[in-house]
């Protein structure tokens, strides 16, 4: 703090000086989307030093801030497990129409995945601050009020669009940091302690105290006022002008062209498509287990909903402790490694027809499942260059939303035919298939401090 190196670190990147490098720098713009796997592997990142983000208190501030909203949209997510038996209820309707709500939010995701480069570049991360954890808080206010069921979707359309805001912006500016495994491991190790906390507040309010379902969005509504008035003061003076000459590459002018080229990018692809299988297996087993423990293991309600509470702690612990541990073995053959435990505990949670042995085995699932979009998130930032963080991984981010709403969909609707116990072919087919989208990744060297 204070020193020449934070001078430096904080000095914006510059435009080119002469007609020449300009024209330099528009080649190899043109070059991006047509390389190779191999040159995209190379490609060329900014010059200047990663930020850290202890390097001042305000950094410091704004990435509590950044853990904060994840937190929130950790709750957001794992609400939908204790939820669902209640929903159905409620509102007298299906396996396949309850579904709904995990399909909902995937418009809201694709929404932020098309002005989340735009937002950036008008308003900068102010932007991002302003209108994500609003989005939320107007979902929550109106799901609150227990309206007709298609109002309750479009609601979940809103919180998925600030959710997808938040997901990309703060995950590609923290994946740019100095030691990303590790800061990136806690910020979403907010996310996971969110989903520990938010099954075991649901489950007490609903369970225990005997209250509505929607009761649960009193809460959620104060957390979400909390983060907009935190989050504008953490990032007040991160406006348009700061963002732009941070990122000179991605002018006002080329907006569109900076996300076709991202979509041009087989590393944006291959990213978007692990994620897309990732987060629908996150969401499937912690969405599901609930029920599946009720109906198929005939499990008490509390203890059930406890079940989606082991689940999302074993994530938040994998993201924190297997976040320093990833960068020393190297991002593709740890997640390699993650994806065959978190099969082999599947397997156990699966055939093992007995709730202790299957809370335990979902819980050690949760931990090798946990951090994998961090890593995912480092890989890329390693592999694309910086001006395309933000639509890159905005794309990747948004189509992992598509996996976290489609595939708890598909599973709630083949459940409607066949029953709940669907939830665990599914899921362990789609860890095979997240493998072999993930082997095909270019190799990353590992950290050697």
């Amino acid at each position: 703090m204070g020193s020449a190196d934070d001078i430096t670190e904080e000095k914006p990147r510059q435009l080119p000086s002469t007609a020449s490098e300009e024209h330099q720098s528009h080649e190899e713009d043109l070059e991006i989307g047509d390389k190779n796997i191999t040159n995209e592997a190379s490609s060329p990142q900014s010059t200047d030093p990663p930020q850290r983000w202890n390097q001042s208190r305000m950094h410091i501030f704004r990435t509590l801030v950044a853990c904060f909203g994840l937190f929130i949209m950790g709750m957001n997510d794992a609400a939908y497990g204790p939820l669902i038996p209640y929903l159905e209820s409620f509102y007298g309707i299906s396996y396949t129409t309850v579904s709904l709500v995990f399909l909902s939010p995937i418009v809201g995701y694709g929404a932020s995945a098309l002005s989340n480069p735009r937002i950036h570049l008008r308003f900068g991360q102010l932007g991002i601050a302003v209108l994500a954890p609003s989005s939320r808080l107007v979902a929550y206010i109106i799901i609150s009020q227990h309206p007709p069921y298609p109002l309750l979707v479009i609601a979940y359309i809103c919180a998925g669009y600030g959710n997808g805001l938040e997901d990309a912006a703060w995950n590609a500016w923290i994946g740019a940091m100095s030691s990303a495994n590790e800061i990136l491991g806690c910020l979403h190790g907010f996310y996971g302690l969110g989903g520990v906390l938010s099954p075991i507040a649901a489950t007490s309010m609903i369970a225990k105290a005997g209250l509505q379902w929607y009761t649960f969005y009193y809460l959620m509504i104060g957390l979400a006022f909390l983060e907009v008035i935190l989050a504008i003061a953490a990032f007040w003076t991160e406006n348009a002008k700061k963002y732009r000459e941070q990122n000179a590459r991605m002018d006002t002018d080329d907006q569109g062209g900076r996300t076709r080229e991202a979509l041009r990018n087989r590393i944006v692809w291959i990213c978007a498509v692990f994620l897309l299988i990732y987060v629908g297996i996150e969401v499937a087993l912690g969405g599901w287990t609930v029920t599946y423990m009720i109906r198929i293991r005939h499990a008490p309600p509390f203890p059930a909903g406890m079940t989606s509470t082991g689940f999302w702690l074993g994530i938040t612990v994998g993201r924190v402790v297997l976040g320093f541990i990833t960068p020393w073995i190297g991002e593709k053959f740890a997640i390699l490694l993650y994806l065959s435990l978190s099969a082999g505990f599947h397997m156990i949670f699966w055939l093992v027809p007995n709730f202790p042995v299957s809370a335990l085995g979902v819980s050690l699932e949760g931990f090798f499942l946990g951090p994998m979009f961090p890593a995912a998130v480092v890989a890329a930032t390693k592999l694309l260059p910086k001006h395309l963080h933000v639509g890159g991984i905005g794309f990747a981010a948004a189509l992992g939303a598509a996996g976290a709403c489609v595939l708890p969909f598909a599973v709630g609707a083949i459940a409607q035919a066949k029953g709940v116990q669907v939830l665990m072919p599914i899921v362990l087919a789609m860890l095979v298939m997240d493998a072999a989208v993930w082997a095909s990744l270019p190799g990353l060297k590992k950290e050697k401090s």
